[in-house]
C-alpha cells in the first residue's frame, strides 16, 4: 500500500460500500434472535461470527485449520465442510465469507448443507467472481505461487492463503449446484470494491478504478464484477 493509493481509496470508496459490509447487510437481514448461526470455513479466530454474539441462539464455527483466541460463547469443530458433526436440520442460517472459491469438492459442501439446514433455513455466502480479472489472472497462476504474490500485493501472512479451485464461482455452476442438493437460489449480486489487488501501485490502482467504474456504472457488464453474493434457501416452511 502507498500513500497515494490509501488517499484515493479513502476518498472515493466508502466502507459501507465494500462487498464485507454488503455481505453483513444481508446476514443481518436473515438473523433471528433465536437462530442457530453456522459459519462455513470462519477462520482460526472466527471474527465475522464473533460479531454475532449475543445475536443469536447458537453460534458455530466450521474450519479446517486449528482456532486460535476464538471468543466464548462460539462452538467449533476442526472439521471439512462436506462432514459437519451436527445433527441434521438443526440450523437456520449457514454464511460464508471468502470460501467457496477454494472448495474443491463442492458438490458435497452444498450437500452437507441441504442436511443440516431446517426447512426454510438459507445460506447466504460472498466469493470470487469467475470472470473477475484478478480470478482469471489467479487461475493462470500455480497455487504454489498464490501465498507469495498475496503477501505482496495485500500484506496477508503466507498462512492463510490457501489453494484456489472455483468450482462454483459462476451463476450456472451455483445453479446447478444448488439444484442437485435440493436447495433453490434465492439471489445473485454482483458487486465491486476498490482495485485492492493494486494497493501497491498508484498507476494500476487508478486503471483499477477506472475498470470497477465501468463495470458498476453499466449494468450489461455485472459479469465481470469482482464478487458474487448468493443467497440459498432450503424449501419448506420455516419453524415457528
Amino acid at each position: 500500500m502507498t500513500q497515494l493509493t490509501e488517499r484515493l481509496r479513502d476518498r472515493f470508496y466508502r466502507n459501507e460500500q465494500h462487498p464485507y459490509r454488503i455481505f453483513e447487510a444481508r446476514v443481518e437481514e436473515s438473523l433471528a434472535s433465536d437462530a442457530v448461526l453456522l459459519d462455513a470455513g470462519c477462520g482460526r479466530t472466527a471474527p465475522v461470527l464473533a460479531k454475532y454474539i449475543g445475536r443469536a441462539r447458537r453460534l458455530i464455527g466450521v474450519e479446517l485449520v486449528e482456532f486460535v483466541d476464538v471468543p466464548q460463547g462460539i462452538e467449533t469443530y476442526n472439521t471439512d465442510l462436506a462432514n459437519i458433526p451436527i445433527e441434521s436440520g438443526s440450523v437456520d442460517l449457514i454464511i460464508s465469507r471468502s470460501v467457496f472459491e477454494h472448495l474443491q469438492d463442492p458438490a458435497s459442501v452444498y450437500r452437507e448443507f441441504s442436511r443440516v439446514l431446517k426447512p426454510g433455513g438459507r445460506v447466504i455466502f460472498l466469493t470470487a467472481n469467475m470472470w473477475d480479472y484478478g480470478t482469471l489472472v489467479a487461475r493462470l497462476v500455480p497455487n504454489r505461487f498464490h501465498a507469495r504474490i498475496v503477501k505482496v500485493v495485500e500484506g496477508r501472512p503466507e498462512e492463510d492463503t490457501f489453494p484456489t479451485a472455483y468450482k462454483t464461482n459462476t451463476p450456472g455452476q451455483i445453479r446447478k449446484l444448488a439444484d442437485d442438493s435440493g436447495l433453490y437460489v434465492e439471489a445473485i449480486e454482483y458487486l465491486n470494491q476498490y482495485p485492492n489487488y493494486f494497493m501497491f501501485n498508484g498507476a494500476l490502482f487508478l486503471l483499477g478504478m477506472g475498470y470497477e467504474r465501468i463495470t458498476t456504472r453499466f449494468e450489461m457488464l455485472k459479469y465481470l464484477r469482482g464478487w458474487l453474493l448468493v443467497t440459498l434457501s432450503k424449501p419448506g416452511a420455516a419453524a415457528n
